[in-house]
């Protein structure tokens, strides 16, 4: 790129709606890389996008512009077939820790990069940092050595892959330009893309606790990541994922490793172990040791039978520095120094859990940011005694809420109170895979 550009014209190009060429987004992200577009600039650019979009040309010039911000991986060194998985983002999502170990258990090479907390939603980073002594931060060396050693690394973003979106992804958390599907593509995609995989899984969160909150939204965010996933070469297979209430039963970053623990040993809930192995079973179909989905679902419920599973998430916990003990006894790890617990309010049957309203709730405990510099508590968030479903009866203690923060607590009892429906009459069970898209286009997905 030679040519130079007033970064305010470009800001205001797209605030008046009017696209940008591929040689102007270019621009933009190499000057933000180099520090010479300031925070406050970027912050207006992703504002004007949120509002008023990218056209196809503009989401992919933008995606490759912050995959070529730093180094594309090569990985052709390690044998198989390397699979990544990457989710959208929800409430209470703690799938990675669970069918990463599976999937590499399977003889599947899984080279993962995440992220951490956005917005309302959890990240896979900060929850494996709750772990003592676990290392995200490996450099590149290590990450292929981990990787040949044990087919799984779970890092996140070092300052070679995709500096941008790094840099970006914790501005949009925190100027309210999440929810933005080409800002979310081009930030899944270069960093997936630069990873050094051969084929990529994609869970597409779609209710209220997702960025994406319609169906018609969800399968457009789905169709754009799979057609860039193709257009690198990289077979790309999406899923829709329901997301109206949160996942599990626990919310917060050590409360999830339990329960990824649990699922680990078998005693998972049933909505977390579904997607996971439908995903799990997608991964090890791409990653050639299956000969179908349906055979990689069966591998995969295998590893966890067999213990395979778990004791490849103790060796990954052990490779990167974790402290192995709280993960064979999660019991004795840090409680947090206030619990408080809410009851229903009446008898009958809960009929809605906004999951977005449980993430906010998280977030006050302490288990999330709001701004960049925050400091997450490891040990705050929620437990959910019951769920949508589930008949309750008044008085009856329905989710506890732990933290740190006492002062939270009002404010959090308020926000649930809102967030929970209990009705007379027992609603439908939510289906938590509802479909499957990839190349060939959209087709319902049944079990």
């Amino acid at each position: 790129m030679s040519k130079s550009y007033n970064a305010v014209e470009l800001i205001r190009k797209k605030r008046q709606k009017e696209s940008l060429s591929k040689e102007e987004i270019e621009f933009l992200i190499q000057e933000y890389t180099a520090d010479r577009i300031p925070d406050y600039q970027m912050s207006a650019f992703l504002m004007a996008t949120f509002l008023n979009g990218m056209n196809n040309d503009e989401a992919s010039a933008f995606t490759k512009a912050m995959l070529y911000s730093g180094t594309v991986l090569d990985l052709s060194e390690i044998p198989g077939t390397k699979v990544d998985k990457h989710s959208t983002g929800g409430v209470g999502d703690k799938l990675s820790l669970i069918l990463a170990p599976i999937v590499a258990a399977c003889g599947v090479p899984v080279p993962m990069i995440s992220g951490r907390g956005l917005g309302h939603s959890g990240g896979t980073l900060d929850k494996l940092e709750s772990i003592p002594g676990f290392n995200v931060n490996l450099n590149l060396d290590d990450y292929r050595r981990v990787l040949a050693k044990h087919k799984m690394v779970l890092i996140g973003q070092t300052e070679e892959i995709a500096p941008a979106d790094k840099r970006m992804y914790a501005l949009r958390d925190v100027t309210a330009t999440v929810e933005c599907i080409p800002l979310i593509a081009g930030s899944i995609m270069s960093k997936k893309m630069a990873e050094g995989i051969d084929a990529l899984v994609l869970d597409v969160k779609c209710g209220d606790g997702a960025f994406m909150k319609t169906v018609e939204d969800a399968t457009l965010l789905a169709q754009t990541l799979v057609s860039i996933g193709e257009s690198f070469g990289k077979q790309t297979i999406a899923f829709l994922t329901n997301m109206d209430q949160p996942l599990g039963y626990k919310i917060g970053n050590w409360l999830e490793v339990e329960e990824s623990i649990d699922g680990l040993l078998g005693k998972g809930p049933d909505d977390i172990m579904e997607v996971t192995h439908v995903l799990a079973g997608t991964m090890i179909y791409l990653g050639k040791k299956a000969s179908s989905i349906q055979e990689g679902i069966q591998k995969s419920k295998a590893s966890i039978a067999d213990g395979s599973a778990f004791a490849k998430f103790r060796d990954i916990v052990i490779e990167q520095g974790g402290d192995v003990r709280f993960i064979d006894h999660p019991e004795n790890y840090p409680k947090s120094a206030h619990v408080s617990e809410f009851k229903a309010d009446k008898d009958g049957y809960i009929s809605k859990l906004d999951a977005f309203s449980f993430g906010i709730a998280g977030l006050e405990l302490g288990a999330g940011r709001k701004k960049k510099e925050d400091r997450i508590d490891p040990t705050a968030g929620i437990v959910l005694e019951k769920k949508v479903g589930d008949r309750v009866s008044k008085g009856e203690t329905i989710f506890r809420f732990y933290t740190n923060r006492p002062e939270a607590l009002d404010t959090v009892h308020e926000l649930i109170a809102k967030a929970v429906t209990i009705s007379m009459i027992g609603p439908k069970q939510p289906q938590m895979v509802s479909h499957k898209i990839d190349k060939n286009g959209i087709m319902p997905f049944n079990l």
